[in-house]
């Protein structure tokens, strides 16, 4: 399934950008991660554009030697120079810094992270968990889920409110998609 995530990520010509200039960009323990990746799978499934409604394009990076934001700024700007030319809005987030801001932006404590992919296995929705770079898919849930519609909230992030408006906002554009009350789901490295 791995390869047909791929495949299809790559559907989508701003993720094969990035992707291609993944040198350039420079992000240590770099990631592409989230909407731009399953909500390429949803549109293809429902017969869309690849990138259509896709607000953005977000990029994780661990770097715990600079927690600053003036840091995560300049880390931004230096993407967005390389990747000018696809005039898409590009997000850029060091991982290492999130538990600073995140209960002031979202209202819930978040524990320091060791790593980017310790920020994906947080994502709202177990289907969500996804990341891509040139050489590796994570996908901590597997991809099943994501391939089924399956919208679930994460045990690690079990926060209802912004679970609810998550899932209100992807069930506007792809109706079909299906949800459980809680998961279930360990967060587990088997995909």
């Amino acid at each position: 399934m791995q390869e047909k995530f791929r495949s299809d990520i790559l559907s989508n010509d701003n993720n094969r950008v990035i992707l291609e200039r993944w040198e350039a960009l420079a992000l240590p323990d770099g990631w592409l991660v989230a909407g731009c990746l399953f909500q390429t799978v949803w549109n293809i499934q429902a017969g869309r554009a690849p990138d259509a409604d896709i607000k953005d394009y977000d990029l994780f990076y661990f770097d715990a030697s600079d927690l600053s934001e003036k840091g995560e700024r300049r880390v931004q700007e230096r993407v967005e120079e390389v990747l000018a030319d696809l005039m898409v809005p590009i997000e850029v987030s060091n991982q290492a810094r999130v538990h600073t801001w995140y209960e002031s932006y979202f209202g819930h404590p978040y524990p320091p992270l060791r790593s980017a992919r310790d920020g994906i296995d947080r994502f709202l929705i177990p289907a969500t968990c996804v990341g891509a770079r040139p050489d590796a898919i994570y996908a901590p849930n597997g991809l099943q889920l994501l391939y089924d519609g399956m919208l679930s909230m994460n045990s690690l992030t079990p926060h209802s409110a912004l679970f609810e408006a998550k899932v209100a906002s992807y069930r506007s554009r792809w109706p079909w998609l299906l949800t459980k009350e809680a998961s279930a789901l360990p967060a587990s490295r088997t995909a």
